[in-house]
C-alpha cells in the first residue's frame, strides 16, 4: 500500500472484509503474521478483520525511520482510509505497544480501544521508566544510528542463511527462554507462526528492529497521559525482557487502563492469552456496523 513520502507498508489480513478492524503490531523483531493461528481462528469467528501491518524495513515495506513513534499515525490512517476502515482495535506486541498506544493518542475518534501484550515502556521524557534490558539500546542509540543500514544488511543475510534450519534456530532460542516463553515456543502451532513469519517478513531487508530500538530511545511524541481512549495491558509477572515493573510503571501513568498480570509467565505470554484479549478488546468503546466496501486493496 502506498503510504507518505512514495514509502509503501505491506500487510496481511485475517477473517471477513467487512468485520470490525483490528490492528495487530508485531513485535521487535517481528513482521505481518506474527498473529498466532487461534487468534486468526477467533477472527472468522466472530467477524473480525485482523490487519497485521509490517513497519517500515521489514517484509514489503519501504526502509524509513518515523521522526518518533507518534509519526507513525499518519501512515495507519492512510491504511485504514484505504482498507475502508472507519474505527479500529489496535495491538501491539512487545515493541508493537508504543506503536498502538500512539494509535490511541492520535486518533480517539477511530480507536476504540487498544491492548499491550508486554509492551516497551518509554525510555525518556517524564513517563521515562528505569531499567530493563532496553537500557542497551540507550546506550548504543548513537552507533545503532550510524550502523543502521549495514547491520541490516548483516542481519538479513544472516536469516537467508539459517533459512534452511529455521526451526532449529527457534529451537535453540527457546532452549535459553524462561520456562513459560520455551513452553510456548514448544507448541508446533506457535513455532510455526514465529519460523513463517521470520521467513516472510525478511525475504528482502530486516532493517526494522533497529529502526524500532532507536525510536524507543527517543521521546515518543506523546504522553501516557494523552492516551485517553480504554486501554488493557497485559504483562507476564516473569517477563526477563520487559519487566513487569515496566508495565506497571506504565499503567500509573495512562489514564483509563487495566493491567492483567499474566502469572508465572515470561515475555510471550501475551500470545498465551490471545483470544481473551481479542474478545475483551472487542467489547471496549461502541460497535458500529461495518459499511460495505468493495474489494481488497
Amino acid at each position: 500500500m502506498a503510504v507518505r513520502g512514495g514509502r509503501r507498508l505491506s500487510f496481511a489480513e485475517y477473517g471477513p472484509i467487512h468485520g470490525s478492524a483490528l490492528i495487530w503490531m508485531h513485535g521487535t523483531p517481528g513482521a505481518r503474521r506474527q498473529i498466532p493461528l487461534e487468534a486468526r481462528e477467533v477472527a472468522e469467528e466472530r467477524g473480525i478483520r485482523i490487519i497485521g501491518v509490517d513497519r517500515p524495513g521489514i517484509g514489503s515495506s519501504t526502509p524509513h525511520v518515523y521522526d518518533d513513534v507518534l509519526d507513525w499515525t499518519g501512515d495507519l490512517e492512510i491504511l485504514a482510509d484505504t482498507l475502508g476502515v472507519d474505527t479500529m482495535r489496535v495491538i501491539g506486541l512487545s515493541g508493537g505497544g508504543p506503536y498502538a498506544l500512539a494509535a490511541g493518542a492520535a486518533l480517539p475518534d477511530r480507536v476504540h480501544g487498544v491492548g499491550v501484550l508486554g509492551g516497551v515502556a518509554p525510555t525518556m521524557g517524564v513517563d521515562a521508566a528505569e531499567g530493563g534490558p532496553i537500557q542497551l539500546a540507550v546506550a548504543l542509540a548513537p552507533f545503532i544510528k550510524v550502523a543502521r543500514v549495514p547491520l541490516g544488511v548483516v542481519m538479513t543475510q544472516f536469516i537467508r542463511t539459517v533459512r534452511p534450519v529455521a526451526g532449529s534456530f527457534v529451537d535453540l532460542y527457546a532452549h535459553f527462554q524462561p520456562i513459560g516463553d520455551k513452553t510456548l515456543l514448544g507448541r508446533p502451532e506457535i513455532k510455526a507462526m514465529f519460523v513463517d513469519d521470520l521467513l516472510n517478513g525478511s525475504r528482502f531487508q530486516m532493517t526494522a528492529p533497529l529502526s524500532d530500538l532507536l525510536l524507543f530511545t527517543r521521546p515518543w511524541g506523546f504522553d501516557l497521559a494523552d492516551v485517553q481512549v480504554p486501554v488493557h495491558w497485559w504483562h507476564g509477572d516473569g517477563d526477563h525482557i520487559v519487566p513487569f515493573r515496566h508495565g506497571v510503571h506504565c499503567s500509573d501513568r495512562l489514564s483509563n487502563v487495566r493491567l492483567t498480570p499474566i502469572d508465572g509467565e515470561s515475555h510471550l505470554a501475551g500470545l498465551n492469552v490471545a483470544c481473551r484479549v481479542i474478545e475483551g478488546l472487542m467489547d471496549l468503546g461502541p460497535r458500529p456496523v461495518a459499511e460495505p466496501h468493495a474489494g481488497r486493496a
